[in-house]
């Protein structure tokens, strides 16, 4: 009768050690698969993905700026586009804010933003601001086309080496935006080149 107690207490210590460890195993198992899908997440983009959000965040808040002069500055064909490049590009800044927290990385990457392709200079910026009426017109105009075609090729380039779906899609919003705005801005131009603008 002892033996059989000393039997059945073995057998019911065996079972509690196999489920621990079957629980335990599962556990781990549960938070290793965790870890690897939480680090398939977190890597799930590349420098270039990053180098576009970093670069054009900036890029983005110059057009920003340059809109706003327009509010007391542009004429009434001119004020609706300002206008409308605002209205896109402050909502696409939030964005890529969004995307590079993220990633973790930080929104202020420490380059010269004078690198930037379409980026202005304060030269032309303070000549943009000094401009009024017809001239501060032609100027944005002028001034904005130049600021498009760098961010299209910002775009381009993120295309061709980013791969985050979020930064891939955004980077086509950009290019067609943009693309048609250039083309509008040509239109109001009337075809009018200003050499001391390009």
């Amino acid at each position: 009768m002892t033996f059989d107690k000393r039997a059945l207490n073995h057998r019911a210590l065996a079972v509690a050690l196999t489920t621990v460890l079957f629980t335990t195993s599962c556990g781990e198992a549960a938070t290793e698969t965790g870890t690897s899908e939480s680090q398939g997440q977190a890597t799930e983009h590349t420098d270039a993905d990053v180098h576009f959000a970093q670069m054009m965040i900036p890029h983005h808040e110059q057009a920003v700026e340059m809109s706003d002069l327009a509010d007391t500055r542009a004429g009434d064909e001119v004020r609706p586009l300002a206008e409308q490049i605002r209205s896109a590009q402050g909502p696409e800044i939030e964005q890529m804010e969004t995307l590079l927290d993220g990633w973790g990385a930080e929104v202020d990457h420490g380059m010269d933003h004078a690198e930037m392709d379409g980026m202005l200079s304060e030269e032309q910026m303070a000549e943009l601001e000094s401009a009024e009426g017809e001239e501060f017109d032609a100027l944005f105009l002028d001034l904005m086309i130049l600021h498009h075609e760098g961010a299209v090729t910002m775009a381009r380039t993120q295309l061709d080496e980013g791969v985050d779906p979020e930064a891939r899609e955004l980077s086509q919003e950009i290019i067609d935006a943009q693309e048609e705005e250039i083309a509008h801005m040509n239109d109001l131009l009337g075809d009018e080149v200003h050499p001391d603008t390009r």
